[in-house]
């Protein structure tokens, strides 16, 4: 279904992917947009468990483009640093294909939300973290991707040496 890595020994490993998704804070969402092109949007994000969330407004562009067709995918820039000496960059990323569902479900939609201030501020005392929830859920929209399918890639000069062969 999904097609092999061309540069397979550079790949990472499953818990290295999911270390880098776990520590992120930024992720690229790309959609089947508006007329057939693609949409690509920058977003915070969360993951955990093999699903990754976000949040945004009720209504928007994302939100219809997911309504038409769930399938995205969502890239993960872990590091990107010039190299200048070898004319290239050290890289580590992650991509993954998933699909999305907005969730409806209260309890769902309050856990996701709650995960995702937890990550984003972690030393909030509680109830004022659910005041700050409160506030805003009126407007708030979460949207939950599950994972179907994850690659993991990383410069060749980051890789052990025995492996850059």
């Amino acid at each position: 279904m999904f097609p092999a890595m061309r540069r397979a020994k550079q790949a990472l490993s499953p818990q290295e992917c999911q270390a880098i998704l776990e520590r992120g804070r930024t992720c690229v969402l790309a959609v089947s947009g508006a007329e057939g092109y693609p949409y690509a949007v920058p977003l915070n994000y969360v993951y955990q468990d093999g699903k990754l969330y976000f949040h945004c407004a009720k209504q928007g562009q994302k939100l219809d483009a997911i309504r038409q067709n769930p399938k995205v995918s969502v890239c993960v820039v872990d590091r990107d640093e010039i190299y200048p000496a070898d004319y290239t960059t050290l890289f580590s990323s992650v991509i993954l294909f998933g699909r999305a569902r907005i969730l409806e479900e209260e309890a769902e939609k309050r856990a996701a939300i709650t995960l995702f201030t937890k990550k984003y501020v972690p030393n909030d005392p509680e109830d004022y973290r659910q005041y700050r929830i409160n506030r805003s859920y009126p407007s708030l929209c979460m949207v939950e991707i599950t994972v179907e399918h994850m690659t993991g890639k990383q410069a060749k000069e980051l890789m052990p040496p025995a492996a850059q062969g």
